[in-house]
């Protein structure tokens, strides 16, 4: 199986969300499932079967991210040389050429990806219009409202 791109950030942040998961929830759950027996008869006692709900999402999610964590190939983008291009993990910042608007996109694994936050897909077509491209090329990405051509401004690696 082939691993999957991850940045160090989404490697801690994934890590983060499962510790709490396993210190935190998990015993929380425990100890609502032990008090909803306290209370008798388990065929009717919702608080029973909402706690055993949510045990099974917890665990499920555990599960989830322990596979992630372990298909994942961690880069840190800090220590690649990547001569000035567009990398997985670098941080592009691009000029829309019709329009003037300047944004700043970073290159994630699909995990990672929140383009509220301007993190952007390794996998999704803007993406791959902008890896291996540096600083002065000029990106095309076919958008839904037509082609669109964006000037590579700056490439950091943080």
């Amino acid at each position: 199986m082939s691993k999957t791109p991850l940045t160090v950030n989404g490697a801690k942040k994934l890590q983060e969300e499962l510790a709490e998961l396993k210190n935190v929830k998990r015993p929380k759950i425990t100890e609502a499932i032990a008090d909803a027996r306290a209370h008798g008869d388990l065929k009717e006692n919702a608080e029973y079967h909402a706690a055993r709900e949510e045990q099974g999402l917890v665990e499920a999610r555990v599960r989830d991210i322990e596979s992630k964590l372990g298909n994942a190939q961690i880069i840190d983008v800090t220590t690649l040389n990547a001569n000035g291009k567009v990398v997985f993990g670098s941080t592009a910042e691009l000029e829309n050429l019709e329009t003037e608007e300047v944004i700043t996109y970073t290159i994630v694994g699909e995990d990672e990806a929140d383009v509220k936050n301007n993190l952007i897909s390794i996998s999704s077509p803007f993406a791959k219009a902008l890896i291996g491209k540096e600083k002065g090329d000029v990106a095309q990405v076919r958008a839904p409202s037509g082609l669109m051509e964006y000037e590579i401004i700056d490439v950091r690696y943080e």
